[in-house]
């Protein structure tokens, strides 16, 4: 695991909360209204039906119960850069628990609405520095509901990709905080300041080992937009295909990220 930055980003635990919130609410209307041979369709994960998918998108709230649930650590030992580079560990367990209870909730809108309901109440009940035993560490609740935006705009964008028109939309907050957190894990695996990645309006890094940029054009850049940025990161389309169709610039001999993405799957 690459170690984790000195200095981690802050966030607002306000408006993360409501923005986890927010995206989760896009996302249970817009299935809510599918029928089920659209719950049907197949997804560009694995052999993951839109149904799978969808039950899967609950889990990733469901799971801050199970956690608070459990001991409180005595003391913090990671952060949420920590996070997107554990989440493979887990991706068997996490696949097979997700069919089941797709299977044992066929009431698809029911299951999600119990999922927001529990999630809500905890969220009142436990201030942000309440340390959870993560997969990836113990660490405050705070930084968690960081990691929740990212599996709630990625798995937006795998529905939206699997689902002809149905468009749901992002959250300006969760996606800003998604793009932010997946860019200083960009930051944390190839730490260094010789290239420059933009993701306007949300982010801006420096990495890369090399010589360092203090001032004018600086002469390594990359620049994408959101979405794009976070395919890249998880490994929904490739540089190669990004480069090919415009949706990402790259200029100079330390700007190629091939070697660098996806930084997590």
């Amino acid at each position: 695991m690459p170690p984790a930055k000195k200095r981690t980003r802050t966030y607002d635990p306000v408006k993360t909360r409501a923005a986890v919130l927010a995206q989760f609410g896009n996302v249970r209307e817009a299935v809510s209204t599918l029928p089920a041979e659209r719950l049907a369709l197949p997804t560009r994960l694995g052999d993951w039906t839109v149904r799978e998918l969808a039950t899967h998108i609950g889990m990733a709230l469901s799971a801050f119960g199970r956690f608070l649930g459990r001991p409180e650590p005595a003391a913090q030992n990671a952060t949420v850069l920590d996070w997107p580079f554990a989440t493979s560990a887990n991706s068997g367990a996490i696949a097979d628990t997700t069919r089941t209870l797709a299977a044992q909730n066929p009431d698809l809108d029911s299951y999600l609405a119990g999922i927001e309901k529990e999630f809500s109440e905890l969220l009142a009940a436990h201030p942000g520095t309440r340390l959870l035993d993560t997969t990836a560490g113990a660490m405050p609740l705070a930084d968690y509901l960081v990691t929740r935006t990212v599996e709630l705009v990625v798995h937006t964008d795998d529905l939206n990709a699997a689902v002809p028109g149905l468009d749901i939309p992002y959250d300006r907050q969760a996606l800003a905080a998604a793009t932010r957190l997946l860019a200083d894990a960009l930051a944390v695996k190839a730490p260094g300041a010789s290239t420059e990645v933009r993701v306007p309006p949300y982010a801006v890094v420096q990495c890369i080992e090399g010589p360092r940029h203090t001032r004018g054009t600086p002469p390594n850049v990359v620049e994408t937009d959101p979405l794009t940025w976070v395919r890249l990161a998880t490994g929904r389309t490739s540089w190669d295909t990004a480069l090919a169709d415009a949706e990402v610039s790259a200029s100079g001999e330390r700007a190629d990220l091939s070697g660098l993405l996806p930084l997590m799957a």
